[in-house]
């Protein structure tokens, strides 16, 4: 990102969102070091409101998530604060927690994680709400709930089976067992794996500018027709797609896409 057009919000103490208007790209950094970005109460919290911001943002066209810490992308859940809480508290504390992870899952531009090391339990829940995963060969996944007594409950057994099927996603949260980098790409727990450490946040980075330039009417009804139309037998997700169509097909951006396309020069969209 380029300094001179980047700006910066903080949200609570440990999130923090840098927008590069040159870009339209969204930066979407997880900063609690101390605890591997363990997502406590505040933590959610602040995590849902940068998530609700981004969200009525129409200068952004991707966010990609990343974390500061050099060892993990998110631990998943604050197991310290979990265990203080009394059985009233962590019923409160539930709507909290997935505010979380279905602002990161409903944001209306594509979204890139950005993984290395640990990306455990919800922290892999995180990374599963976005719609592409890059990581490093220090990342290790997986969902080891079960072994804790709980079950994933930031999306885990919702979003893993439509990502790589049902039989592996069972083995998967069944065995709650972790997975290194190498077979995360081979199983599809991951789309891109980087060739060496510390690559994954440029490489997401550079993924992200990749689709913001394209039109921002036209990022948004995609991914609104996949997201609504998938699960949908083919003639109802059809007629999704028809819907997110219309929204595009009398848009300044498609004016503008196609005549940038007739003059051989770069399109300026208007995002409209």
């Amino acid at each position: 990102m380029t300094s001179t057009e980047t700006t910066e919000a903080r949200y609570g103490e440990w999130i923090r969102v840098r927008k590069d208007a040159g870009t339209r790209v969204a930066e979407l950094v997880m900063d609690r070091r101390s605890a591997m970005n363990a997502v406590s109460t505040a933590f959610a919290g602040s995590l849902a409101e940068a998530c609700a911001a981004l969200s009525e943002d129409r200068g952004v066209s991707a966010v990609v998530l990343t974390s500061t810490h050099e060892r993990a992308f998110c631990v998943g859940a604050d197991l310290k604060e979990r265990n203080a809480l009394t059985d009233a508290e962590l019923g409160r504390q539930r709507p909290h927690a997935r505010a979380a992870y279905t602002g990161v899952l409903e944001l209306p531009v594509p979204t890139v994680a950005a993984v290395h090391g640990y990306a455990l339990g919800g922290g892999f829940e995180l990374a599963l709400s976005c719609d592409l995963i890059v990581a490093d060969p220090s990342a290790v996944v997986g969902l080891p709930e079960v072994s804790v007594g709980v079950i994933p409950g930031g999306g885990g057994t919702q979003l893993l089976p439509r990502r790589v099927g049902a039989a592996r996603a069972a083995e998967l949260v069944f065995t709650g067992r972790r997975v290194e980098a190498a077979e995360a790409r081979e199983l599809g727990l991951v789309d891109v794996l980087t060739g060496q450490p510390g690559q994954d946040r440029a490489e997401a980075l550079a993924l992200a500018g990749r689709i913001a330039a394209n039109s921002p009417v036209g990022l948004r009804a995609a991914k609104r027709a996949m997201r609504t139309g998938w699960g949908m037998d083919l003639r109802a997700g059809l007629e999704v797609e028809d819907a997110a169509w219309r929204t595009v097909a009398f848009s300044g951006d498609r004016a503008e896409g196609v005549a940038a396309f007739n003059e051989k020069r770069t399109p300026r969209w208007p995002g409209e």
